[in-house]
């Protein structure tokens, strides 16, 4: 049953590690002498960018400075995004940030996903909202409006995300999928790695789990399961290790403290990709088209890896599943080439566009600047309440009257039935 999973209660604690994150975020940056600077010079601003994650305490310094707001979001929106930019909330297909699931869940799967969806929603609107509007009201005045009608304003969300990798959902006109807006052109490799690339007649496994997490701090026995696995392989290896050596290295590995990610994975020679499915490494191996083996460790990157098994171009092992047998299954599994033919279809979604993901976020800024808010772009849908916005009071009174209707249909079949039972009665006494 999904709800044994680990996954389902731990994203409840990470929400309140996100809350005490933003709250402390929003504090320092209200204090801070650079935003005070900003407040004092009294410029106007034609838009401001701002990050809406954990806290919208921001939303009372765009207030302040009557400026309009695009949002940002990093990752996959948030569950406490959708109505603010009046999106629905489709728990049976849109898989919450937190749960690690794809757009195909099981019954037990949406259920839990309704509940993440609804609680973290419930949650954010009862913790962060009234403590960011202490913060804010503190420093800017108790007449400010409340941030959780502040937010109802955004002009736009730009979302770092694409539907090639994520899934279709139903956007709005205000919310743009940017993913892979980080891409860049390619840069000349190093020469000693552009060799050893060039030279793998076998392909090349690429394995690096981003600069979050330190491939040099693994327990030893999951170092050496990988090693190991790696000894094994006709492929070469690139490992990012942030170390100037590693025990037992093997003949066919490259290890190096730092490594150009997305130019490694767009050489033709690159098969596989180990990742610890970051959003931008994820990002990267979707528009280079490559394989993954995916070990997720924290937040998204459970929901970026459930994505990238759905869409076929990709296995996940899980860190505690990882030694020498199980890394060399996976890594044989996504050298086969349906795999390679899913990746290279994603590929062509993710890349071909009508414009680069920077040359539209440029475009819609501008737009917003010179709309002063894009407010053709808003819908009254966000001022609705949730009780109104999915129906509700329709399908109520549907409901009353389809009752309604049952009851009299009841009642008068009741009395028919009683009626005829009398009538037969009579005739049987006349008789």
């Amino acid at each position: 049953m999904f709800f044994e999973n680990r996954r389902f209660y731990n994203h409840f604690l990470e929400f309140f590690m996100l809350y005490e994150w933003g709250k402390e975020a929003c504090n320092h940056t209200l204090r801070s002498e650079a935003l005070q600077k900003v407040l004092r010079n009294k410029v106007r601003y034609d838009v401001i960018l701002l990050e809406q994650f954990n806290s919208d305490c921001m939303m009372g310094v765009a207030y302040m400075l009557q400026a309009p707001v695009i949002a940002l979001s990093s990752c996959a929106m948030m569950p406490w995004h959708y109505e603010r930019m009046s999106m629905p909330i489709i728990p049976s297909y849109i898989p919450a940030l937190f749960m690690g699931q794809s757009e195909e869940m099981t019954f037990g799967g949406r259920i839990a996903n309704w509940i993440s969806f609804h609680g973290l929603n419930a949650m954010y609107n009862m913790f962060s909202i009234p403590a960011a509007d202490a913060l804010v009201r503190y420093k800017f005045g108790h007449d400010l409006p409340s941030v959780g009608e502040l937010v109802k304003e955004t002009s736009m969300m730009f979302v770092n995300q694409h539907f090639s990798l994520s899934g279709a959902k139903p956007l709005p006109p205000s919310v743009l999928e940017l993913g892979g807006v980080h891409i860049q052109k390619s840069k000349p490799l190093d020469v000693d790695l552009q060799r050893f690339l060039d030279n793998a007649d076998h392909g090349v496994v690429f394995i690096s789990w981003g600069s979050m997490i330190r491939a040099e701090t693994l327990p030893a026995a999951k170092r050496d399961a990988i090693v190991k696995a790696a000894k094994r392989l006709k492929q070469r290896v690139i490992w990012k290790w942030e170390n100037d050596t590693l025990t037992n290295k093997p003949d066919n590995m490259f290890i190096s403290k730092w490594l150009p990610q997305r130019d490694i994975l767009c050489h033709p020679n690159v098969k596989v990709f180990m990742t610890h499915a970051g959003l931008m490494g994820s990002s990267e191996a979707a528009y280079c088209g490559v394989p993954v083996v995916a070990t997720p460790m924290y937040g998204d990157q459970f929901l970026n890896a459930a994505a990238m098994k759905q869409r076929g171009m990709g296995v996940v092992l899980h860190y505690e599943d990882i030694e020498e047998n199980n890394v060399i299954k996976a890594i044989k599994k996504v050298l086969e080439k349906q795999y390679f033919d899913n990746a290279k279809m994603v590929a062509y979604g993710f890349k071909h566009r009508p414009e680069t993901a920077l040359q539209s976020a440029v475009w819609w800024v501008e737009y917003v600047a010179n709309t002063e808010g894009g407010p053709l772009l808003q819908s009254k849908a966000k001022h609705l309440s949730r009780f109104t916005y999915y129906s509700l009071d329709v399908y109520m009174i549907f409901g009353l009257i389809g009752l309604i209707s049952m009851i009299t249909w009841g009642v008068l079949m009741h009395k028919i039935r009683q009626s005829a039972k009398r009538n037969k009665a009579n005739k049987v006494k006349s008789n």
